[in-house]
């Protein structure tokens, strides 16, 4: 009975649903990936195409204080130079949210906030995070990559020879992901393996990370 435990323990699963409940799988052991495949609100998708089109730069990175489960997450002046765009405060309604969200699923008192438009995949090759949790949404253009327990050999990450591109597997634009990384308590060894996808020529993303901090 120990020994099918030790085996049951020695692999990891991903799970996808259709509400903000799927998040919830990702405090399970055998879990690595929690996906929301959500269907971004039409005014918040426009909003960020809208933003993305004007090919201005945007890189920003905030360090969030939640001394408890009421305190509201304090983004102002995040993505400023984009105030006056339609849409943008219900964008920043939906960041806040997140933040609460991931906050209250994981009692954070501290969380590193990252929301930034990319040209090109700014980690190209597969690979683990070396973070408790990181929370990845992709709000206009490709989304993330990744692979199912076993589809690549962990010593060769890094390795473009080795990349099962048959097995690879990508989030939609607006699906909330939670990914494990090393880590995370008994995670060790089973951070989930994915990369940052290269978009077409021409092509952007706008992405938001969350970070576990404490």
């Amino acid at each position: 009975m120990l020994a099918l435990k030790l085996q049951q323990n020695r692999t990891r699963h991903q799970y996808q649903g259709p509400s903000p409940k799927a998040l919830t799988r990702i405090l399970q052991d055998d879990t690595n990936l929690a996906v929301w495949e959500r269907q971004l609100p039409l005014h918040i998708s426009e909003f960020a195409q809208l933003l993305l089109s004007l090919n201005e730069p945007l890189a920003e990175s905030l360090c969030l204080e939640l001394p408890n489960e009421d305190a509201e997450p304090d983004l102002a002046g995040l993505a400023s130079g984009f105030r006056d765009l339609e849409g943008y405060e219900g964008f920043i309604a939906d960041l806040k949210w997140l933040v609460s969200a991931f906050a209250c699923l994981l009692g954070a008192k501290r969380i590193g906030l990252r929301l930034r438009v990319l040209d090109k995949a700014m980690c190209p090759r597969f690979h683990v995070d070396h973070v408790p949790i990181r929370l990845i949404t992709t709000y206009a253009g490709v989304g993330s990559q990744w692979l199912k327990e076993g589809a690549m050999d962990r010593t060769q990450l890094g390795q473009a020879n080795a990349e099962p591109q048959a097995k690879i597997q990508q989030l939609n634009s607006g699906e909330v992901a939670l990914l494990k990384g090393e880590k995370w308590l008994g995670n060790e060894g089973f951070g989930l393996i994915h990369r940052s996808p290269q978009p077409a020529a021409g092509e952007r993303r706008l992405i938001l990370t969350l970070d576990w901090l404490g």
